[in-house]
């Protein structure tokens, strides 16, 4: 492994580690000036797998959110696989300016203090059909963001907790996607090597951004989880715009 990429993996593993988000978009964005963007995303697939694990385990809770969104990570796991059987890995390029205008959209509300609020009857409700548009996007774009991430954050719950639902929710797509991966041919043995390599350099940078984390308040922690979300809906869109 190059340092280049040693030290992309150690910056993306720093913003999960703060945020409990943002590996695959900082690595893939920063990646795709080395490489093809298919082999960026198969090099992802073992550190994004092993990071959320870690961030799910971490936490206090686990049982707990389990049982809380059930739902919502079986809907994300139904949702990828069955868009991955009807095609979707091979994602349009409008896919994803779709998910930046849609991240851009909700960081800019909430960082205007448009507050959103989901209740123990709306959650319940909404929590499949919400997991299923995740997963199908996930299989389009290969990133597990809209709507699942705005969706829990909206449910109310403190730091640390938002942070290992997130885990929760991130493993299953992880496992999802790197199943349909798998299935399509396009996760293969060749480039599992450099994938199993860039474990430890997005550990070291998660670790060192739980560090940083503890050290935050809340409202600062809330601001800067929705400046990477509006810095992701950027990257996207920027992207698209240079392809277009």
């Amino acid at each position: 492994m190059s340092a280049l990429i040693f030290i992309v993996f150690v910056l993306a593993g720093i913003v999960k580690g703060v945020i409990g988000m943002g590996l695959p978009t900082v690595a893939v964005a920063l990646l795709g000036m080395l490489m093809a963007p298919q082999e960026a995303a198969a090099i992802l697939v073992i550190p994004s797998l092993v990071t959320n694990l870690a961030q799910l385990l971490a936490g206090p809770r686990l049982g707990a959110l389990s049982r809380r969104f059930g739902l919502l990570v079986a809907g994300i796991v139904a949702g990828t696989l069955l868009a991955a059987a009807a095609g979707a890995t091979q994602a349009p390029a409008a896919a994803h300016a779709l998910l930046g205008a849609a991240l851009v959209a909700y960081a800019v509300l909430g960082l205007g203090q448009v507050r959103f609020a989901v209740d123990g009857a709306r959650e319940r409700l909404l929590a499949l059909p919400v997991g299923a548009a995740t997963g199908a996007i996930t299989a389009l774009t290969g990133v597990f963001v809209i709507p699942a991430v705005p969706f829990v954050q909206a449910t109310g719950l403190e730091k640390d907790e938002l942070v290992q639902a997130l885990g929760l929710c991130f493993t299953a797509s992880t496992l999802a996607l790197g199943a349909a991966l798998l299935w399509t041919g396009q996760f293969h043995a060749a480039l599992g090597w450099a994938s199993v390599l860039a474990v430890a350099p997005a550990m070291l940078g998660m670790y060192l951004g739980q560090l940083l984390r503890a050290r935050i308040s809340a409202a600062v922690f809330r601001r800067w989880f929705l400046l990477a979300l509006l810095a992701s809906g950027v990257i996207f869109l920027v992207k698209y715009v240079r392809h277009a």
